[in-house]
């Protein structure tokens, strides 16, 4: 596929990075030639310097013969622009614009094809937003992703001495929960991944990935590891997009402070925020955190643009006693270094937001993309259509699908049915499978067992 990415920004490299590894033809524009030099050190793609708003630096960047723009500069005006221009002049077939104003957002007529002509928008501070709320909500989790508009989740912990199932096969599970259905679709121990079977044995300090219907997700974590008491209190450092957004999406559910070192920052959010402390400070002080009963909070969430102040705040915040800490890092070398040890969750913005951008990208009908373990693994929401004679998934048992190795069918949404992807289940026409990838390089062989032939249209 070519692919046409706008901005070098954080989440345009980060895009471009994860799409050209899939061997996709990219070029990346921005106004920046130094950044852009550095992206082509990195990455085997093409790059044009210039304003992506001007149609003479989009035809240079070869939009007439793209089949995806991915407008993701800082400019919410300039992306909207860019798009708008894409399908007037150029007749680009898919168009997806980053929007981060909620004006923009809240009146989605803007984006129709009478206006700018945005077939998708993404918003990559909202969707970290939504990311970290779920983590506060389910505080013993690494990670909570949802699938079928929520009917589903898929739920990452790290297994605690203690716990029902430690110690104990996969096959015990049913014995504990006969009333539950539920399935582990990943364990890894050590980094090292492990197919489970029934006959693997979950031990201490593995991390364990298993879906099941939303309404049996807290049943499921508690025969893995001890369950913590509900979060109620919540302290944040930073008061940009996202630590705002956070705020002002937990402040009625929660005892929220917000920490924000600008000060005609603090007195906007004093505004814009009305069930949340502000105060003016700096995270990195131990003695405002004393002042503030670090050691009461249930979850301190570092959400600043400086990865180094967020490690710090963080580290403090747990010496003082904070029972959850999450730091937000941009640098995927410190996640990797840092996650699951005094920071509780170390979150890379990128692989995060990735994969609100990937869905679009991969082949067949994909409705969901969520990376996992930092990168590494993938979970995938595949829509099966056509018949038998079409497709190599419907009308097949799950255990006659000739999946890779490493790729697992966790379950099957079927409506407002959530079945479990044991061996027997048979694949219909229209199920959404979630699919449990533990190695990216296998991903595109499990796009095409899901695509239909060619005859099916």
């Amino acid at each position: 596929m070519k692919i046409l990415i706008l901005g070098a920004g954080q989440v345009g490299s980060s895009v471009a990075e994860s799409l050209v590894s899939e061997a996709n033809d990219i070029t990346v524009v921005d106004t920046d030639g130094e950044k852009l030099a550095l992206l082509q050190e990195r990455l085997d793609l093409r790059t044009v310097t210039g304003s992506a708003s001007h149609p003479s630096v989009l035809e240079r960047a070869g939009i007439a013969d793209t089949d995806m723009l991915l407008a993701v500069t800082q400019s919410d005006e300039v992306n909207m622009l860019a798009c708008k221009m894409a399908a007037s002049l150029f007749n680009t077939p898919t168009r997806i614009a980053r929007i981060r104003a909620t004006d923009f957002l809240d009146r989605p007529a803007l984006f129709n094809k009478d206006n700018f002509c945005v077939d998708f928008s993404i918003c990559p501070e909202q969707t970290l937003t939504d990311y970290i709320a779920k983590l506060i909500e389910f505080p013993e989790a690494l990670q909570v992703l949802q699938f079928s508009q929520g009917r589903a989740k898929l739920v990452a912990v790290r297994a605690f001495r203690g716990g029902p199932l430690v110690g104990q096969p996969l096959s015990h599970l049913h014995d504990h929960m006969p009333n539950v259905d539920a399935r582990v679709a990943a364990i890894f121990r050590q980094d090292r991944s492990i197919i489970p079977e029934g006959s693997t044995v979950i031990e201490e300090g593995d991390e364990v990935f298993f879906i099941a219907a939303t309404e049996n997700i807290r049943s499921v974590m508690h025969e893995l590891r001890s369950m913590d008491k509900p979060s109620k209190r919540v302290m944040i450092v930073g008061g940009g997009n996202i630590g705002s957004r956070l705020a002002k999406t937990l402040e009625r559910d929660y005892h929220v402070k917000l920490i924000e070192y600008n000060k005609k920052a603090c007195e906007k959010l004093a505004g814009e925020l009305t069930h949340t402390l502000v105060l003016n400070g700096d995270g990195t002080d131990e003695k405002l955190m004393q002042q503030e009963n670090i050691g009461e909070v249930d979850v301190f969430c570092a959400l600043t643009n400086d990865d180094e102040n967020n490690i710090m705040s963080s580290l403090l915040a747990k010496q003082g006693g904070a029972r959850k800490v999450i730091a937000l890092i941009k640098r995927s070398a410190y996640v990797d270094l840092l996650h699951g040890s005094s920071i509780d969750i170390a979150l890379s913005p990128e692989h995060v937001t990735i994969g609100s951008l990937l869905a679009y990208v991969r082949l067949g009908d994909v409705a969901a993309v969520h990376s996992l373990r930092r990168g590494a693994a993938e979970a995938l929401e595949l829509v099966a259509h056509g018949d038998r004679k079409s497709s190599k998934v419907v009308g097949r048992r799950i255990e006659e699908i000739d999946l890779p190795v490493g790729a697992t069918i966790g379950a099957v949404v079927r409506g407002d049915k959530v079945i479990m992807g044991h061996h027997d289940v048979m694949i219909e026409a229209e199920d959404h499978a979630i699919v449990f990838v533990v190695n990216k390089k296998i991903v595109s062989k499990v796009e095409r067992l899901f695509q239909v032939s060619v005859g099916f249209f």
